[in-house]
């Protein structure tokens, strides 16, 4: 990015900072994303927290039974790939 086309943030009255629409739309920050702020020698860090708490596999595996016929991992695959595109049809 180049010294012209950098993008601006201001900081309001109540020390809020809007960022930059352009920012916010290729990050997928949306209302509501909570932005840990960490103060860096090299500035301020933000980050997005994550969705889910972090857990071990041991804390999760089998904790859904399933009563089925068991999935191949084709089937898997293909059930993966068919929601995949079914999402990002637009």
């Amino acid at each position: 990015m180049s010294p012209s086309d950098r993008l601006t943030a201001t900081v309001s009255t109540k020390g809020q900072v809007i960022l930059p629409k352009a920012i916010r739309r290729a990050l997928r920050w949306e209302a509501g994303t909570r932005l840990p702020v960490k103060s860096t020698p090299k500035g301020v860090l933000l980050k997005p927290e994550p969705v889910f708490v972090e857990t071990r596999l041991e804390e999760v595996f089998g904790r859904l039974a399933y009563q089925g016929t068991p999935k191949t991992l084709e089937g898997m695959d293909a059930g993966v790939l068919a929601e995949a595109k079914r999402r990002h049809k637009s």
